[in-house]
């Protein structure tokens, strides 16, 4: 065990730890193969959505961004968010590494079904966007009367 803790805290080893990781990325991602996925950035923000009887929910997340850089917008059965993330600002201090993405984004969800636009609600908490869409009345299953 001690052994395997040193072999850790060389640089080496920590390079072919990164390089087996990032294999074992490209060949999951290779399973279910689609050129433009493999080598493309993954999409911001990432959303879970789920549907219930009468309306969709949308959750985003947006760590970083703030409530007055976000703008949402619902048009039939697409939901756009828009924002920025912005830069923290640093006098004195030098990045040594930024993996989190800056700036500008637009993210256009396509809803399983229209929603009401006058009623959506949504909530920016602890850096997580959930927005809750009423279906429009015209996407809510009916009741037909069967007449003899």
């Amino acid at each position: 065990m001690l052994l395997q803790r040193l072999n850790h805290s060389f640089p080496v080893v920590r390079v072919r730890d990164e390089v087996d990781r990032l294999f074992d990325n490209l060949i999951d991602s290779a399973a279910s193969f689609d050129p433009f996925r493999v080598f493309s950035a993954p999409t911001f923000p990432a959303i879970n959505i789920w549907e219930e009887d009468k309306a969709l929910h949308v959750e985003a997340e947006l760590p970083g961004v703030n409530m007055q850089d976000l703008r949402l917008s619902v048009l039939g059965n697409e939901l756009t968010i828009e924002g920025e993330r912005r830069s923290p600002t640093m006098e004195n201090g030098t990045f040594h590494r930024q993996e989190r993405g800056m700036g500008k984004f637009t993210r256009v969800i396509h809803l399983p079904v229209e929603v009401d636009a006058d009623k959506v609600e949504a909530s920016l908490r602890d850096g997580v966007l959930t927005v809750h869409l009423p279906k429009s009345p015209a996407a809510l299953p009916r009741r037909i009367e069967v007449k003899s």
